[in-house]
């Protein structure tokens, strides 16, 4: 199925720390998670290890909620979080 990335939720990436690529991914590969007003939300833990605005994060969870059109996925935003997550077993 096509991903059509909404502008909304490239804006909302770059300020969160995310892109495109992972945006995709989570969508393709990601888990299912709830969502409201009839929308589909997908998540996916990235290793990070890195400092993101002076604070040292192992990990970081990329959420994406979106609708489903006509065969066309539409993202409708992304959110990031940051943390450590255990393994899903």
């Amino acid at each position: 199925m096509e991903i059509q990335i909404d502008s909304h939720t490239l804006k909302r990436a770059k300020q969160r720390g995310t892109n495109k690529q992972e945006i995709k991914d989570v969508i393709s590969n990601g888990s299912t998670i709830p969502a409201k007003y009839d929308r589909k939300g997908k998540a996916k833990v990235y290793s990070f290890k890195q400092k993101r605005l002076g604070k040292y994060y192992k990990q970081k969870k990329v959420e994406v909620y979106y609708i489903e059109e006509n065969n066309v996925i539409v993202t409708v935003t992304v959110y990031v979080f940051y943390g450590e997550w255990k393994e899903e077993k």
